[in-house]
């Protein structure tokens, strides 16, 4: 049986939480999108890799509505049964339903600590009335110990965000999506820019949120991918190439040839 999942999930022991189904999408008539399909269990990690222009920022867009594509169906499987077509909404309805991306530059607010960047981030209502006039409950409280606790930031609870390193940066903003309760994270090159001792404290919280919530990870680092990989979703001209373990996925010769080919003469090139 092909690696590859392209005409859709028939036998799973796991619900899907995510379905991508026959997606396109062109720009001035370059095809960004070519029919692609991608299916997320509920619960699982997964990593997507590919070359530059190979449609994975494009991709992460269609899910979280920044993009609407030109054709095809990202559905968000409920827990009720009631499944949501995604490409109808907007961006702030997406989010409302559980679906979260942290972008590859940690974004957080700098000139407040640890834990005001978490309260920010509950999923609490809002408007200037509330936010101005809350307080914090138990539960709140509760809440924002135990993400603290997940991402290793509990002893700069009252630290200022902008005295973190860089790590401990897209920790915190991690952190602030975990805050408002997801069931899909999406997380852009988390790894970009950190020391080793940092990288491999990034996967093993990753890994920590494996069946808790759904990851889907984009990665250049090949180590940081062999570390955290369940399933490796190859993207290559906009749809995928390759669905399998990290072992198999980088023995495939097309893959080799498209991706990691180019990605040892660039380390060789260093």
């Amino acid at each position: 049986m092909s690696d590859n999942l392209h005409h859709g999930p028939l036998y799973r022991d796991t619900p899907l939480i995510l379905s991508v189904s026959g997606v396109n999408k062109a720009f001035d008539g370059f095809k960004a999108i070519d029919d692609l399909n991608f299916y997320l269990e509920e619960g699982e990690l997964r990593t997507v890799i590919g070359p530059n222009g190979a449609g994975k920022s494009t991709f992460m867009d269609i899910i979280t509505g920044c993009t609407r594509p030109d054709s095809g169906s990202v559905t968000l499987h409920a827990n009720d049964g009631h499944d949501v077509n995604l490409v109808k909404l907007k961006e702030f309805e997406i989010n409302r339903l559980g679906i979260g991306r942290k972008f590859q530059t940690p974004s957080v607010y700098k000139s407040h600590t640890v834990y005001d960047n978490l309260v920010l981030s509950l999923n609490r209502a809002r408007g200037v009335l509330k936010t101005f006039f809350y307080k914090e409950t138990a539960e709140d409280r509760e809440c924002i110990m135990e993400v603290l606790k997940t991402i290793r930031l509990e002893s700069r609870v009252h630290d200022l965000a902008g005295m973190l390193s860089h790590g401990q940066k897209q920790w915190l903003e991690i952190g602030m999506l975990l805050a408002q309760g997801p069931r899909i994270l999406l997380i852009d090159e988390p790894a970009a820019g950190m020391s080793d001792e940092e990288t491999e404290r990034t996967g093993e919280l990753l890994l920590g949120l494996e069946k808790k919530h759904s990851l889907i990870v984009i990665e250049h680092d090949m180590e940081f991918i062999r570390q955290i990989a369940r399933k490796v979703t190859v993207l290559h001209q906009g749809h995928v190439l390759k669905e399998g373990t990290f072992d198999r996925v980088q023995s495939d010769p097309a893959v080799v040839e498209v991706y990691l080919g180019r990605q040892g003469k660039k380390d060789t090139n260093k």
